[in-house]
């Protein structure tokens, strides 16, 4: 059976945490910050978990995290 790759997307995006959960950024924070509000701005920043619906596809994503 021959290596699985992990998705460059995918490692760049998210990091895997010692309980098991995945850690990702928030969206909507890169550009075009002008027309949103301080508060919408302050709320996005940090980080979040990965929701728990969401793990299967991530960790296929990440065959080796």
């Amino acid at each position: 059976m021959p290596k699985m790759k992990t998705k460059s997307s995918a490692k760049k995006r998210f990091k895997v945490l010692g309980n098991g959960g995945v850690k990702r950024a928030h969206a909507f924070k890169r550009h075009i910050l002008t027309k949103k509000t301080t508060k919408n701005k302050r709320q996005l920043r940090g980080t979040s978990m990965v929701n728990d619906r969401d793990l299967a596809s991530v960790a296929k994503m990440l065959p080796y995290a």
